[in-house]
Order: C-alpha cells, then structure tokens, then sequence
C-alpha cells in the first residue's frame, strides 16, 4: 500500500505525469511493493522554497508504505527518485527533499489493514 506524493516547482505536461507515475511504479518495487497499489500524487506548479529562496526547479516528494521502512531500500529509493527527477526534468538532486513513513495503521476499501 504505498502512496508517492511528488511536489514539483516546474509545470509538466499531462504525458510528463504519466511517465513520471510509471518511472515511480517501477522503482516502488525498491520498497518491495507493488504497483499493483501503488496511488501517485503529483502537483506541479508547486511553490517550494529552499534556503530562504524560490526554488524554480526543485521538488518534494513524501514516500508512504504499509509497514517499516528500511534505511537501505530509502537509500536506494532516494537514488533512484533522483535519478528520475534529473533524468526527465533536470532537477538536480540538490534541490529534492525526500521523506519516508511507515505506516502500521492503512486503510483501504472499507477496511484496515
């Protein structure tokens, strides 16, 4: 049950989302996680200051599970998020902040897990 929410400073077109969302779906399984359940969320045109100033190109992006989180598949993840971000937008790493959470509570479908 993993939720990435992704905060961009930078507008991205609706096919930039859909590649984005498929890059996250193929790196969740860093988590050990499946796509399967895995929900994005990505808001663009995100206003994001680092360091007292407005980052043009930067981002934020919260990496939720069901069940603990590993330091070393966060570290992983870390690199590969990223990875993607400068790959596919020319954010650089620098400008990324990335946290983790996990969760023993999780609710889905009228139910908890």
């Amino acid at each position: 049950m993993p939720f990435i929410d992704v905060k961009l400073s930078k507008k991205i077109t609706d096919e930039e989302k859909e590649q984005l969302k498929s890059d996250l779906g193929g790196a969740v399984a860093i988590m050990h996680k499946s796509e399967s359940y895995l929900m994005v969320g990505i808001a663009d045109g995100y206003d994001l200051y680092f360091a007292g100033k407005k980052l043009e190109n930067g981002a934020f992006v919260s990496v939720s599970v069901f069940g603990k989180v590993s330091p070393s598949d966060a570290e992983k993840m870390t690199a590969k998020i990223c990875g993607i971000l400068n790959g596919r937008f020319s954010v650089s790493g620098s400008d990324v902040y990335i946290t983790y959470g996990g969760f023993s509570d999780w609710g889905w479908n009228g139910g908890n897990f």
